[in-house]
């Protein structure tokens, strides 16, 4: 069995961040979310990997490279424009040529791992195999109407009044059958080829359907709120280590990984927390739920569940919860009290002031 990895998507909810790089490059617990889905791949069995890119897919190439670090072997195929998951599916066919393939969104996260789905799809094959999860709002996805037997009888995109509570969480298993599928329809309203309505034409056409329901943690990682809840739940499953250098005026309490070259100094860290290489935190008290990335300057300052980009600084900042630093960014007092605000902030950004 082939994967195709989409990787080409705009990430709209995530600027300013997408501005820059793409979102699937975000890190989790310092490690892109794209590698979660490779590991995962990779600890499925599968080796032969289409990655769908975008505008972004020069950077991607750069940092996964040819795959053999995953252990793996990646094929690139460039999508000039994001039509749609169906669409990627469609200019993928020679690569997955008349194969059964597994499809992937790159910036999902799925803890529970793909072994399962890769085997039970070998042992009882259907024309197409979706892993689905209860949602509080359905109408926010693609969603599954399921009989008892596991059956999909109906799948909708988005719609208005969901018959059931069952989200596409955007893992799929298709036979070569999905190709003729993609070929069968014509763009949404949004000018998209949904794959939703790819899987809709196989069952209207008396093809075999099946659905598999999961209640382990997954997210989409569309939004800093989604990527902050990813990082929660990975640094929960991660082992504390220190590499970098900790003075003798610092507390670590719980698991803390602190990356060689990084360094912390008179500081309180409560994990779990993750310090990348060259950071320097000093004076301060970081945790938990927090990944402080590469080359990062927090002093003086309280951090806790949060995320901070490659070279972001924090200094005399009193407490910074639940957010999302860019790279390069600064956070620091302002030199007086002042009468006025004063912003430099990218497109979509939000600022809450304290009045």
């Amino acid at each position: 069995m082939k994967a195709l990895v989409l990787a080409g998507g705009t990430g709209s909810r995530l600027k300013p961040f997408t501005h820059t790089g793409a979102k699937q490059l975000l890190p989790i617990a310092n490690r892109p979310v794209l590698f979660y889905a490779l590991d995962s791949l990779a600890a499925a069995g599968i080796r032969e990997v289409g990655v769908v890119v975008g505008a972004y897919g020069r950077d991607i190439r750069e940092l996964v490279g040819d795959g053999a670090d995953f252990g793996l072997r990646i094929t690139y195929l460039r999508q000039s424009r994001p039509l749609g998951i169906a669409h990627a599916v469609r200019i993928a066919h020679d690569f997955l040529g008349d194969e059964d393939f597994l499809l992937y969104l790159g910036d999902n996260y799925l803890q529970q791992g793909l072994t399962g789905l890769v085997r039970r799809s070998a042992a009882d094959p259907a024309a197409a195999r979706l892993l689905l999860t209860p949602v509080e709002d359905p109408s926010a996805f693609g969603v599954a109407e399921v009989d008892a037997e596991g059956n999909v009888l109906r799948v909708e995109e988005k719609p208005d009044a969901p018959r059931s509570t069952l989200a596409l969480i955007g893992v799929y298993a298709f036979s070569p059958a999905v190709h003729e599928a993609v070929r069968a329809i014509t763009p949404s309203a949004r000018g998209e080829l949904e794959i939703t309505h790819a899987v809709q034409w196989m069952v209207d056409q008396g093809l075999r359907v099946r659905a598999e329901t999961t209640i382990g943690p997954w997210r989409d990682t569309g939004s800093p709120e989604d990527m902050l809840e990813v990082n929660r739940h990975v640094l929960d499953r991660m082992e504390g280590r220190i590499e970098g250098k900790v003075d003798a005026r610092s507390a670590l309490v719980g698991r803390v990984r602190v990356a060689e070259g990084a360094v912390v100094r008179g500081s309180r860290i409560v994990g779990p927390v993750i310090i990348g290489a060259g950071a320097v935190v000093s004076n301060s008290r970081v945790g938990p739920y927090t990944s402080i990335g590469e080359d990062c300057r927090v002093e003086d300052s309280a951090v806790e569940y949060s995320v901070l980009l490659r070279g972001a600084q924090v200094e005399g900042a009193s407490r910074i919860e639940a957010s999302l630093i860019g790279r390069g960014a600064v956070v620091a007092p302002a030199h007086r009290l002042p009468q006025a605000h004063r912003l430099v902030i990218g497109d979509h950004s939000k600022v809450y002031l304290t009045p």
